[in-house]
């Protein structure tokens, strides 16, 4: 059985699709882009008299995006820590440099990481330059979303949800 999660105060879908959806203890975000919730506009873009893009600041919209990620993560009951994989579409890997710094801002130690793939694509269906695709194992780390801290339980009910405390996980898992 898998659950649809659609975050409210993230950026609507562009199509019809769900944020995340939950399945077992494995949370699947849809690709994810830098849009403000409030006003669908995507940061850094510089637009002509006739709306196109002509110039754009990769850092800021790396910032909104990883901003979003968080913003459904929390709405799915996860924690930035459940990241596990996290797929990056850049529309220039001209770009790379700038992502990956502002990507170490938000992990800057990589062994905590998630894994990470960073693509070169020639377009976004939006005028957005990135874009993450992530997947989150929930339960590894306890969140104020999903239950008070220090309380055991299973996140994901009868569909085989991932206990919050497992007294075999590595110390490493456990904090």
């Amino acid at each position: 059985m898998t659950e649809a999660v659609h975050a409210a105060s993230a950026p609507a879908p562009v199509g019809r699709y769900p944020h995340a959806r939950r399945a077992g203890g494995l949370l699947f975000l849809s690709g994810i882009g830098p849009r403000d919730p409030a006003t669908d506009a995507v940061p850094g873009n510089v637009l002509d008299a006739d709306g196109r893009v002509v110039a754009r600041d990769i850092a800021a919209q790396t910032r909104a995006v990883l901003a979003n990620v968080r913003t459904v993560l929390q709405a799915s009951g996860a924690c930035w820590e459940d990241l596990v994989d996290v797929t990056v579409y850049l529309t220039d890997m001209a770009d790379f440099a700038v992502y990956n710094a502002v990507w170490a801002e938000h992990f800057p130690d990589p062994a905590a990481a998630p894994c990470r793939t960073t693509l070169g694509i020639d377009a976004l269906p939006t005028p957005i330059a990135i874009e993450m695709k992530c997947v989150a194992a929930i339960g590894r780390h306890p969140t104020s979303l999903s239950r008070p801290a220090g309380e055991g339980g299973t996140i994901g009910g009868a569909d085989g949800g991932v206990r919050a405390t497992d007294a075999d996980a590595p110390a490493s898992m456990k904090e």
